[in-house]
């Protein structure tokens, strides 16, 4: 029998097509990693893409959330949105065990480029949070904590959009050697808008990373949680 799979994530409501569009080509590279399975996706953002999702699937699929938390989204949304069906859903991205070992790869990369040593860089992870859960802040500390141990940064600093610590007060003063994490999904509005603003208004001097759920070695994250999702089913 098929493996059955579906990438859900947040999508862009003003104009959700492209987003829609973006994720379907991440579930295909899913899917290429994953033989025999069907992977399909999904935006909340989308009009009747859930459910047209849930239908191809047929009975029983796992749905992962492409979000970086366990907050309001995946704790209440979309259990909303499955509506009873017989869904498992998985933990979401932000909670995969292997993210913070590939985000300490990706600022060795950049300590390599630009010959900075680890104790004289500080880092910046900026991220959503929320104003309806605590859960979304506790996750994004807790990446924190763990990228922390496997690179000893000079100082580390987290920023919220939603709530306190905001950007644009935890932006200042980091001095050259500097890196932005944006611990987002996706390029949305808020890395496209609100973490810019927040860097040039505290005249950032650093290097600002694409979002980590952009990063080229999620999908091998994710075909790597559904498959042992389905080994522990």
């Amino acid at each position: 029998m098929t493996a059955q799979a579906i990438i859900v994530s947040h999508g862009q409501p003003s104009d959700p097509d492209p987003a829609e569009a973006k994720l379907a080509g991440f579930a295909s590279d899913v899917a290429s990693l994953l033989p025999g399975w069907h992977v399909g996706s999904a935006t909340l953002a989308k009009p009747g893409a859930l459910d047209l999702a849930l239908e191809k699937a047929g009975r029983h699929p796992l749905i992962y959330p492409m979000f970086m938390t366990a907050g309001w989204f995946t704790g209440d949304e979309l259990i909303k949105r499955l509506d009873d069906r017989q869904a498992r859903v998985l933990p979401p991205l932000g909670l995969d065990p292997g993210l913070p070992g590939m985000a300490a790869d990706l600022l060795r990369d950049v300590l390599r480029r630009k010959a900075w040593t680890a104790q004289e860089t500080r880092l910046f992870i900026a991220a959503h949070g929320s104003g309806r859960s605590r859960n979304s802040a506790r996750d994004t500390q807790k990446f924190a904590k763990a990228l922390a141990g496997l690179v000893p940064l000079a100082e580390m600093r987290v920023g919220f959009v939603e709530e306190p610590p905001y950007l644009a007060d935890m932006a200042f003063n980091l001095g050259p050697c500097a890196i932005c994490l944006p611990f987002f999904a996706a390029r949305g509005g808020h890395v496209v808008d609100d973490i810019p603003e927040a860097l040039d208004l505290a005249e950032f001097q650093g290097v600002c990373l694409e979002p980590i759920g952009a990063a080229s070695g999620v999908a091998t994250l994710v075909a790597r949680a559904l498959e042992v999702a389905r080994v522990n089913a």
